[in-house]
């Protein structure tokens, strides 16, 4: 099954970006105005995080965002056959301040968020950071022909994926080395109790805590990355640096901080994030107090 898959998306990904790009319109307008995919979630994310802009731009926001999920999906498919020097004038950015705290001898936690092109932000992370070994988690997918079609493209430059539910028992194999380890610091928790919990936008929400945690024990520098739509199909990964050590910061500063700079960056592109994940899914309870980071007074 998986050499069928391949076969037929390989062939897929050999048709010019102009070709590519109608069938993301195509899928965009059935997944939008045909069949509804998650509307209400996304624009009941988008009131949240803009409750002070009008329907009709709210609207307009989330048509962005789904022509952008769309174009991510194609563009992976793309990947599949890109040449390096193709995927380098399409994702573009300069990691140089990275790459010096890595000759420091330093150990390197990238926290992003899921803003588009996540797959070629990965990617790019993955080609530039080549002194060190570089690590990243996934869900498994159910599929196995799938999984290891995409662990194909998203290993490509070198990058080692683990799989979430062996990652407990891989940990201190990984981290009893060198590492960069990329993150999607704005995962919704499995469990809110055990979340930190603070304001994202207008309203109380949890975040996982592992990679605050493990950042502190690894005594790891901590980068925030952020990805750019330059135009269609080209983009700007971006970084910055929080902290050369993870251990110097005090419990709850680098999630409010990751809190601050994910709110900025989406902010400055509303569009440039995937709203059709449930990120207000958990309810804020009162049991929950003890896990309130925010410098502002819980509810």
């Amino acid at each position: 099954m998986y050499y069928v898959i391949y076969g037929f998306l390989y062939l897929l990904s050999l048709l010019p970006f102009a070709v590519i790009y109608l069938f993301s319109d195509l899928v965009y307008f059935f997944l939008y105005h045909v069949f509804g995919y998650r509307k209400k979630v996304v624009m009941g994310n988008l009131k949240i995080a803009f409750p002070e802009k009008p329907d009709e731009e709210l609207k307009q926001i989330a048509k962005r965002t789904y022509r952008n999920l769309t174009d991510t999906f194609v563009e992976m498919i793309k990947m599949i056959s890109m040449s390096d020097k193709t995927f380098e004038k399409r994702c573009r950015g300069d990691f140089s301040i990275i790459n010096d705290i890595v000759k420091k001898g330093k150990n390197l936690q990238l926290h992003a968020g899921h803003q588009f092109n996540w797959e070629f932000g990965s990617l790019f992370m993955s080609k530039s950071i080549t002194a060190i070994p570089s690590f990243a988690i996934y869900m498994p997918i159910k599929n196995k022909a799938v999984e290891k079609l995409f662990l194909k493209i998203r290993e490509r430059y070198g990058t080692k994926f683990i799989d979430a539910t062996e990652f407990r028992e891989k940990r201190e194999e990984i981290f009893g080395k060198r590492f960069a380890f990329f993150l999607a610091a704005d995962q919704n928790p499995g469990n809110p109790s055990s979340a930190y919990w603070q304001n994202f936008f207008s309203k109380p929400a949890p975040f996982i805590t592992g990679p605050e945690v493990g950042g502190i024990k690894n005594d790891a520098a901590i980068v925030f990355v952020r990805s750019r739509i330059i135009k269609r199909g080209h983009y700007m990964v971006e970084s910055k640096l929080y902290t050369e050590s993870g251990a110097s910061t005090e419990i709850g500063e680098i999630t409010r901080a990751y809190r601050d700079f994910l709110e900025q960056i989406i902010r400055e592109e509303p569009h440039n994030y995937l709203w059709t994940h449930r990120r207000w899914k958990w309810e804020y309870k009162d049991e929950y107090k003890e896990n309130w980071i925010d410098s502002v007074a819980r509810p």
